[in-house]
């Protein structure tokens, strides 16, 4: 059978000195799967549309501003993840230069600057604090992960640099 995931975009943008990056607390939506944690910004790709272009769109819906420059960090393999099991691959970006002014709310939930070295307190998928120290750390090779999940949890990670 054919590997067919959902692909889709993940983005950090950060401010501009640097030490704070912006997060969606999805606290707007009772059916929402992430209901309560906090998440990058980003989404689904649409036909025609390339992976970077798909950044750039998700982050002007959903926090009101312009990529000027961004990087792709790596991709991750999210075998089971969506609410009926759906697989996800996830092309991950840092958004370190934007023009605009961020928004404060988005349908899905509160936009907040989260100082960096903070990030690791805030409630969110167990799985994204063993991916997210490899988005901000200082080296330049992108990662490519795969994190399995089953009934809403975590099985396993599993990652490469190039």
């Amino acid at each position: 059978m054919p590997y067919t995931p959902i692909v889709a975009t993940l983005g950090y943008v950060l401010s501009p000195d640097g030490g704070q990056v912006l997060m969606i607390h999805r606290n707007s939506r009772p059916d929402d799967q992430h209901l309560g944690k906090y998440n990058g910004l980003g989404g689904k790709m649409e036909p025609g549309e390339d992976i970077a272009t798909c950044m750039r769109r998700e982050i002007h819906e959903e926090a009101g501003i312009t990529c000027e420059s961004m990087s792709l960090r790596g991709t991750l393999n999210w075998p089971g993840f969506g609410k009926q099991g759906e697989d996800w691959l996830g092309f991950i970006f840092v958004i370190d230069r934007y023009s605009g002014t961020p928004l404060t709310a988005n349908h899905e939930g509160t936009l907040e600057w989260v100082p960096l070295d903070r990030l690791m307190e805030l409630p969110m998928w167990e799985g994204d604090r063993h991916f997210l120290p490899l988005v901000f750390d200082g080296d330049p090779r992108p990662f490519h992960g795969v994190m399995p999940y089953r009934d809403g949890r975590m099985q396993s990670w599993a990652y490469s640099r190039l």
